[in-house]
């Protein structure tokens, strides 16, 4: 699990359940990422670009619709099923690993 930069939010209309497309920054030693996201439910895609959230870097990439996610953005579900992520309380040095 490391630390990333959401740098860019898009919807994702081709997604069987709503959510976006994501470029997610974790530094110079992984570089920019894509992640497909079900987060429309608590997030608009404007707020969530400079938020630093945690990801797992390291699984096999995986199609969706015509999108491949690369990393896998961890949250947790609310009462209501949508997805608050998680984040760092702090700035945290991009690509940090969760310890």
């Amino acid at each position: 699990m490391r630390v990333g930069k959401i740098i860019e939010a898009r919807d994702f209309p081709e997604a069987r359940k709503p959510a976006y497309r994501l470029k997610i920054d974790f530094g110079s030693e992984i570089g920019l990422k894509n992640s497909s996201a079900q987060l429309t439910r608590r997030y608009d895609k404007e707020d969530l670009i400079g938020r630093n959230i945690i990801a797992v870097v390291n699984f096999a990439p995986k199609h969706i619709a015509n999108f491949v996610s690369e990393v896998l953005v961890l949250g947790v579900a609310d009462a209501d099923g949508g997805i608050i992520l998680l984040t760092t309380e702090n700035d945290a040095p991009l690509g940090s690993r969760v310890h």
